[in-house]
């Protein structure tokens, strides 16, 4: 297994000390977790409604001390973190309340003829022991609603907060254990070390938040126990701007995407696709829209956050040597200020266009047309979402039909990851598996097939001809009851229908058995 690294920071430790896991090794937690589970307690709905209530509860209580430990990890303005973090988590808490009920119930999936007399049922059974990883630029919410969605399903949850968001990680590690029974749902904070250590343990789910390099180690340690997992990491999400699209409106909603957090999401446009002509048109549209929402110095505004320490600082300048600076552009290394930064004549193989900025700065690639723009972004990695600006359904449909991403968003930013009833996930660089709403409760749950047969003598005379002596006429027989049909359109009429074919087989079972003489 590839070791976690980075690098230390004066500023930022890896955690407290008194934040480090006192109550025994990361075998003796999982091991005291596995046994929590394996009492059964967490299977019961009503138990899982409680503590999704406790969650709930906790972020009504204690929405203040969230605000200011964001303040504190990222210098992020209230109403951003009651937005990005507290609001998302309670409307996810509350539509897993809202269903879950409906949620847990055992599927009926459709049956054939040859089942009519069976029980077909899929259980929805929680995997057991899961291991939760957050990431440091969302550091609540990333964390915490997949962890409702794991409680939701029955499972027993290993939390474990990201070091370096350390304020954040102090609330987790301080309020969580007073809301949630800590048996089922321990908080394990650390660092580097802990990590790995964390990682060697046997866990039944393993589900990640964080960058694809880290990703990688994540799934190397869960193959060597076939363990399954989701992978929410991220990539460079491209923007293609055409001259169709309300270039006024089209700069907010980019504007906006890529500076909530100053650029530290990971579904943050990362760079855009677009015309010279639009080009001039967005950066003229995007001078003024900075200008009123931040002043003319956006180091005093309130309303931008900090990058969250000085490895990213010095990370973000270095990438902003590509290309030439058509806005913004100044920096204050002691309060990790980046401004709002816009690039031209920036080419492919640039630096910034070799990693994720996770920054406030946006570059522009020139391309001629939608097809040089889809075959930009077909030539590399698959991104965890890509953006289009463009009133033209031909050129939606294009990008719709000949790309591949985790998702797609047509004239807006970010939104779509507030939509709970759509799946949130990438695919291949960009993640494994996805979660949110219904999807997370699934992606948390083992479906479980059952079938269920009775003694009924119907049933037993159907299915005799599987019995030997085997004949050619049993084999036509069999094969006939197994044939799979197009189902009827209407439910009752086609379970009617199901009925008269199985006594027509029957009596010609018993008709050309006696044929036989068997």
């Amino acid at each position: 297994m590839g070791k976690l690294t980075h690098k230390k920071e004066n500023e930022i430790i890896d955690i407290d000390n008194h934040l480090l896991n006192r109550s025994g090794t990361m075998e003796e937690v999982v091991a005291r977790t596995r046994s929590a589970f394996l009492s059964g307690k967490t299977k019961n709905v009503a138990f899982r409604r409680r503590q999704l209530e406790q969650l709930y509860k906790l972020f009504e209580e204690h929405e203040n001390e969230i605000v200011g430990a964001l303040n504190s990890d990222l210098r992020r303005h209230k109403q951003e973190s009651t937005l990005v973090e507290i609001e998302i988590m309670r409307n996810d808490i509350l539509n897993i309340l809202y269903n879950l009920d409906e949620w847990v119930k055992p599927e009926k999936p459709e049956k054939t003829v040859v089942n009519l007399l069976d029980d077909v049922l899929i259980y929805k059974e929680p995997y057991g022991v899961v291991l939760v990883m957050g990431a440091w630029n969302y550091p609540l919410q990333l964390l915490l609603v997949p962890v409702a969605a794991a409680i939701s399903a029955g499972n027993c949850v290993i939390i474990k907060p990201s070091e370096v968001s350390v304020n954040c990680a102090k609330f987790i590690q301080e309020y969580l254990p007073k809301y949630l029974d800590s048996e089922c749902y321990p908080v394990v904070c650390g660092g580097v070390n802990e990590t790995t250590e964390l990682l060697k343990q046997k866990f039944d789910y393993v589900f990640f938040t964080g960058s694809t390099k880290v990703g990688k180690i994540v799934y190397e340690a869960a193959t060597k126990h076939l363990t399954p997992v989701t992978l929410e990491l991220g990539g460079k999400s491209p923007c293609y701007i055409d001259s169709s699209a309300d270039m006024e409106i089209t700069a907010k909603r980019v504007l906006w995407g890529k500076l909530i957090n100053v650029g530290q999401t990971c579904i943050a446009p990362d760079y855009i696709l677009c015309s010279k002509s639009v080009e001039k048109k967005f950066i003229d549209e995007c001078t003024k829209i900075l200008r009123e929402w931040y002043g003319e110095n956006p180091k005093d505004s309130e309303d931008l956050c900090r990058i969250v320490n000085n490895n990213n600082f010095q990370r973000i300048l270095g990438l902003m040597k590509s290309g030439n600076i058509a806005v913004g552009g100044k920096y204050d290394a002691t309060s990790r200020f980046i401004e709002p930064t816009i690039l031209v004549d920036v080419k492919a193989d640039d630096p910034i266009m070799q990693e994720e900025i996770f920054g406030p700065v946006l570059p522009i690639l020139n391309v001629d047309n939608v097809y040089d723009a889809i075959n930009f972004i077909n030539s590399r990695e698959p991104p965890l979402v890509i953006y289009l600006f463009s009133t033209e359904t031909e050129v939606q449909n294009l990008f719709v039909q000949r790309t591949k991403s985790g998702s797609i968003c047509i004239n807006d930013t970010i939104m779509q990851y507030v939509v709970d009833s759509l799946p949130f996930g990438g695919v291949g660089n960009s993640g494994i598996g996805h979660y949110h709403g219904k999807y997370g409760f699934d992606t948390f749950t083992h479906k479980r097939s059952c079938l269920g047969k009775s003694f009924n003598k119907l049933g037993e005379f159907l299915a005799s001809a599987r019995y030997p002596p085997y004949s050619d006429k049993k084999t036509w027989f069999l094969s006939t009851l197994m044939k799979k049909r197009k189902p009827f359109p209407n439910f009752y009429f086609s379970h009617l229908c199901a009925v008269g074919i199985g006594i027509g087989i029957a009596f010609l079972i018993n008709y050309y058995m006696k044929q036989d003489g068997n």
